[in-house]
């Protein structure tokens, strides 16, 4: 079995102790590609670093939106630079959070379009963050795509069934965490139920939201992903085997268009 983990925070301290312990494990799960994501020009750069070191893992480099307040002259310029590191493959993570109260609104929609037209004029697909702002999203989307295609993914989606539907017909990929593996997330699993089987992905965003029936455990990690991705088998009407299969052709596809499906 196959699986890819495309939403990993490899870089954050909670992982500093046993990262090679933590990605070994994640070997001997199945989880043979795991993509580590940046949310600053620093942990970008840090994520850069794991990629080199660990085989399977690969980079993302972006600002996500909660931290944008917290950002240095030059980050941004930075983070463009790192797109030409060779084990880059994503940007991101970018987005909006209405949720948290961290950074100015607008200077969220700012560099969530910059993101947005970098992907566009790079050629590489975006990873977006999204939190109580469906539509706000949407909206950003929609402008994107009279721009040109869009490339990328919702991660660790939380959205409508009508977001979903839209995303989708816009050429997006959706991806679960743990949370809809969680007891009150009937709605999002049977959401991710109706998501076409080319276009569905699965990530841990380790160390946060573990999965059932991991979640007394206070840390995440990237083997815990065979949770989510048995639970979405089941509730799809599938094999684990075959959604393992199929939401790792996926990931390659989106990230790793060179290698071999």
């Amino acid at each position: 079995m196959q699986l890819f983990d495309t939403h990993a925070h490899l870089d954050q301290p909670e992982f500093d102790d046993d990262r090679a312990e933590v990605i070994a494990r994640a070997r001997a799960a199945g989880v043979e590609n795991i993509l580590a994501v940046g949310i600053s020009a620093d942990t970008s750069q840090a994520c850069i670093q794991i990629a080199a070191e660990f085989e399977g893992v690969y980079a993302a480099v972006g600002m996500q939106p909660n931290y944008l307040a917290e950002s240095q002259p030059g980050d941004w310029d930075r983070v463009v630079a790192m797109l030409d590191e060779p084990r880059v493959v994503a940007i991101g993570e970018t987005g909006l959070d209405r949720y948290w109260d961290f950074t100015p609104f607008e200077m969220q929609q700012d560099y969530f379009d910059r993101h947005l037209r970098l992907s566009q004029e790079r050629s590489l697909p975006f990873i977006v963050h999204m939190r109580d702002c469906d539509e706000d999203i949407l909206v950003m989307l929609r402008e994107a795509r009279q721009r040109g295609p869009l490339r990328g993914v919702l991660h660790s989606f939380t959205g409508s069934q009508a977001m979903a539907d839209e995303s989708v017909a816009m050429g997006l990929y959706l991806s679960f965490a743990g949370m809809v593996t969680f007891k009150k997330s009937a709605e999002l699993r049977a959401i991710a139920a109706t998501v076409p089987a080319d276009r569905i992905l699965i990530e841990t965003d380790s160390p946060y939201l573990t999965p059932e029936p991991m979640r007394k455990l206070k840390r995440n990690e990237p083997a815990h992903v065979r949770y989510t991705a048995a639970c979405l088998a089941e509730v799809r009407g599938t094999t684990l085997e075959a959604f393992a299969e199929q939401t790792s052709a996926n990931a390659r596809r989106l990230f790793l268009p060179k290698v071999r499906l």
